[in-house]
């Protein structure tokens, strides 16, 4: 059995692959990023346009989702820069949310929930699917 941490018995794995199980998690960690991040922006466009928009309103807090329809080609085309940067970005959502969650009520209040749930899971897919992905590099141990 080899020192190298990706090296099995029998298993013929090159640094810079993944096991076919790992890459089975990182296809289903996409896919749930990916599934997250259209929820946030169907949310955020039924929220202000259409389910509880601001009282006199014009609709143009709709155009917070503007910033989230960015990485979905990078998550669709597994760019690990996207899923490290969405990870950061998500937290506004997750700001906004909890303001809204607090101070509006009814229909709003439960909108801002979801819009925090969907954003702390998206958070979390993409920090596992950059845990993941990373595997594959040699520790400092192994650099020669």
């Amino acid at each position: 059995m080899s020192a190298h941490p990706l090296s099995e018995a029998g298993d013929e794995l090159v640094v810079g692959q993944h096991p076919p199980e790992r890459l089975a998690r990182i296809h289903q960690l996409r896919l749930l990023c990916v599934a997250l991040l259209v929820g946030l922006i169907v949310l955020g466009l039924a929220w202000e346009l259409w389910l509880a928009p601001l009282p006199g309103g014009t609709g143009a807090l709709a155009l917070k989702v503007i910033p989230l329809v960015v990485p979905l080609t990078g998550m669709l085309k597994h760019r690990m820069f996207t899923y490290r940067w969405t990870s950061l970005l998500v937290w506004l959502y997750v700001a906004e949310g909890l303001v809204r969650a607090t101070g509006d009520g009814g229909l709003s209040a439960w909108l801002a929930g979801i819009e925090v749930i969907l954003s702390v899971g998206l958070f979390v897919g993409c920090a596992a699917y950059v845990r993941l992905r990373l595997r594959v590099l040699p520790g400092k141990a192994d650099k020669g």
